[in-house]
């Protein structure tokens, strides 16, 4: 079982895929690393014993502590760091003991692991939307020429190809990547400025120490305290948003290219469960499904970070040096989002790598459309010679006939005796007809655009 992981509930195997984030006891373990990160950096600033930041340490271990018990303390405190120091300085004893917590105040040790356990979450998101990604890769340049209908507001477009479609997937995970690498590497800094953002407690030593703090867990070194500026938590929140977008947006595409009546990619197996256990993706009523779990289970994840974002902004307004409850109501969300993000990470890596498109399907759906995506074409073909308004009323009144006849747009456009007189007269041939009707011919930049996703994901690689 990961470090930190209990054993999961009920709803974890969706919503807490690959391990909790932030369940109680990697919270718990966080707070310990920054209170044992302080014992550190006193020692090294010479404000503490020799020896004591190891004894800290070495103490600071989750396992040892009564999380219930912490949990009922924080009711008289509002939050649990006070009861966590003296139980660790308790724990610790002597000297040692006495360093424990020293300059800090409740919030410092709170903000700092919540950077700690966002540096986490990260690290596992970016890991997964890298294996994500590199999948879409190869879906975007082996599918590059498998043509199939394009869809807006639901309806049938123009032709596309699978390629652009996964070359699209593949831009949003490379741009959600981006975005958290970005906060990762200067948003996550430690918190450290003691009763109200001063460091009174430690005099002038105390920038040194928070500095000294900051290196002891590998966290950025902000410029001066942040208690009620909130653009670092802001930040995280929006990072991983971005990423569960990105992914909401290919799982909604799966889901919708799945369903029975269009068939144009499926679902992998997936792991196989215990013996006697349901099948991946089947139905507890209806023997004959096969469900995308995967895909479902990243929008069951997504659909909840919009309001979980919405709260930390909203507690984001914080006033004067502590704010009274905004703070406080930034925990439980970011935890749930930091666990969310990560599930849906998860799931993607499953995904994509096990996506199955079925070509002949899509070129199948592509001639039931009867020619009809390719009209935009065959207007931009005779407004050369027409003129744009009465080409687009031609070929409208071209579609109508054909939608209401059962037959192929080419087959109106070149059979009705009124229609093929007006071709005639304009000079167009059958054989421009026939051409601009061909779905290979409109494709315009199709070629460009995959080539520029996978040229923009090899160097979001190397870099």
């Amino acid at each position: 079982m990961p470090e930190g992981q209990t054993r999961g509930g009920l709803f974890d195997g969706v919503f807490a895929r690959g391990g909790g984030v932030t369940g109680d006891t990697a919270w718990l373990q966080a707070l310990l690393d920054a209170e044992a990160g302080l014992a550190r950096a006193l020692e090294r600033g010479g404000l503490a014993p020799a020896g004591s930041g190891a004894e800290v340490t070495n103490a600071a271990k989750a396992s040892e502590f009564d999380i219930a018990e912490l949990g009922e303390l924080s009711a008289l405190t509002g939050n649990p760091v006070p009861g966590l120091a003296r139980a660790l300085a308790r724990r610790v004893g002597g000297q040692a003991g006495r360093v424990v917590h020293r300059g800090a105040t409740s919030q410092d040790i709170m903000d700092t692991a919540v950077m700690l356990l966002a540096r986490r979450a990260i690290d596992w998101v970016l890991t997964d939307l890298g294996t994500a990604a590199d999948a879409t890769a190869r879906l975007a340049d082996e599918y590059r020429k498998s043509l199939m209908i394009g869809r807006t507001l639901l309806q049938q477009a123009v032709p596309v190809t699978f390629g652009l479609v996964a070359a699209g997937w593949l831009n949003g995970l490379d741009e959600a990547r981006s975005g958290l690498a970005v906060v990762r590497e200067g948003r996550l800094a430690v918190q450290f400025g003691g009763a109200a953002g001063t460091l009174a407690s430690l005099g002038a030593d105390g920038p040194r120490i928070a500095a000294l703090l900051a290196e002891e867990l590998g966290l950025g070194a902000p410029a001066l305290p942040w208690h009620t500026q909130r653009l670092r938590m802001i930040d995280v929140a929006t990072a991983l948003a971005r990423a569960t977008s990105a992914l909401g947006k290919i799982a909604r595409d799966v889901t919708l290219l799945s369903q029975s009546e269009i068939g144009e990619i499926a679902e992998g197996a997936g792991p196989q469960g215990p013996r006697g256990a349901p099948r991946r993706g089947g139905s507890s009523a209806m023997p004959n499904k096969h469900n995308p779990v995967a895909s479902i289970a990243i929008l069951g994840c997504t659909r909840q970070v919009p309001g979980l974002l919405a709260t930390v902004l909203a507690s984001a307004e914080q006033e004067e040096q502590r704010a009274a409850g905004a703070w406080h109501a930034e925990w439980q969300p970011l935890a749930q989002l930091f666990t969310l993000a990560r599930s849906a990470a998860s799931w993607g890596a499953e995904l994509l790598p096990g996506l199955t498109p079925d070509t002949a399907r899509m070129t199948a759906n592509l001639a039931a459309t009867e020619g009809l995506p390719l009209a935009e074409h065959v207007t931009s073909v005779l407004a050369g010679v027409l003129g744009g308004p009465e080409a687009h009323d031609l070929v409208a009144e071209a579609g109508e006939r054909a939608v209401s006849s059962g037959l192929p747009l080419r087959d109106v456009l070149l059979g009705v005796p009124e229609l093929e007189d007006r071709l005639a007269q304009a000079g167009i041939t059958a054989a421009q007809i026939e051409a601009a009707l061909e779905p290979e011919s409109y494709l315009g930049a199709t070629q460009i655009f995959i080539d520029a996703a996978l040229t923009a994901h090899e160097e979001s690689k190397d870099g």
